[in-house]
């Protein structure tokens, strides 16, 4: 059996399923210095269960209390840079610090602190640089064609249901790419095309750090709803919908991480259903035998585990 990718390995702080995550329905406060309250009425009107409240904060912010008081999950993005974004960071942050989980979209990006190869001076984010998941690649938003690479796609709640995604107009280009992934964040799918730097342009990724839990779709939250190169299928596509709503579910069910691929640990405390177990199993390098049938080959001797009515897994 192989020995688990680089990828795999990466992924091995993550485990929530797409059952768990689906059962918390999120208020997600809408964040933005334009097209919030469009992109809050887009997604009521799209996903169903979560409820959204668009918030502009091209000025001012919520207090800390407002923001604990009435949601579970901050969507955060901009459309152009503005200069009240570090207030904005740092609020966001201490958001994400109290337990409450937070999802950037493009083009926050374009106001990170280390955006400085392009032509827009950005004003950076505050605190919120500390714990959110990307640098950018330089220069950020690439304004050039995003496609999901199939390829790089990890098992996880937030690619549930997810086979493409992309970005194909905008002005000057598409609306999407231009990050990077810090050292320890969970990529769970790329872009198809390099970044600036000629490497991985992050698509879906999250980043634990103490109680916050900071997850960055590499995408326009706002497409749908811009004056122009807003049609689905021309101008973005894919499985545009599904990305956002497994984000915010992830992010209401508190981003849970209790299951480490391959970690021998597991095998006394069992699975809660075969979901959590394939997704373990992507770094056991040992053959397995579920319910008398080889379902791994690897090193030897196999271990031998039973499925039971309902739905556990144990060893033995």
């Amino acid at each position: 059996m192989a020995i688990p990718s680089t990828r795999q390995i990466a992924a091995a702080v993550l485990l929530s399923f797409a059952v768990a995550a689906s059962a918390h329905a999120a208020r997600v406060a809408v964040l933005s210095n334009a097209f919030s309250s469009e992109t809050a009425a887009n997604f009521n009107a799209t996903i169903p269960g979560d409820t959204f409240t668009g918030i502009d904060v091209s000025s001012s912010v919520p207090s800390l209390a407002t923001l604990l008081a009435n949601y579970d999950v901050i969507l955060l993005f901009e459309d152009s840079t503005f200069a009240n974004s570090p207030v904005v960071g740092n609020q966001v942050a201490a958001f994400a610090n109290a337990g409450r989980a937070v999802v950037l979209g493009t083009f926050y990006d374009q106001d990170r602190s280390d955006a400085t190869a392009g032509t827009i001076v950005p004003h950076g984010w505050g605190n919120l640089e500390l714990i959110d998941p990307d640098t950018t690649d330089g220069v950020g938003t690439a304004y050039a064609v995003r496609t999901l690479n199939p390829a790089s796609i990890v098992p996880s709640p937030l690619t549930q249901g997810v086979a493409s995604l992309s970005a194909l107009l905008g002005n000057p280009g598409p609306y999407a790419g231009g990050n990077q992934a810090k050292p320890g964040t969970i990529v769970v799918a790329n872009w198809l095309q390099p970044n600036a730097r000629g490497l991985p342009d992050p698509a879906i990724a999250f980043r634990v750090t103490g109680k916050a839990c900071v997850i960055q779709i590499g995408i326009a939250a706002q497409y749908p709803v811009l004056a122009t190169y807003n049609v689905y299928g021309s101008a973005f596509g894919g499985d545009f919908y599904q990305v956002w709503k497994n984000a915010f579910d992830f992010g209401a069910a508190g981003c849970p991480t209790t299951v480490v691929p391959g970690d021998p640990n597991q095998i006394a405390k069992g699975w809660a259903n075969r979901d959590e177990f394939d997704f373990w199993r992507t770094g056991f390098t040992f053959a397995i035998i579920l319910d008398g049938a080889f379902i791994q080959g690897g090193f030897g001797p196999a271990l031998q585990l039973t499925t039971h009515p309902d739905g556990t897994i144990t060893f033995g």
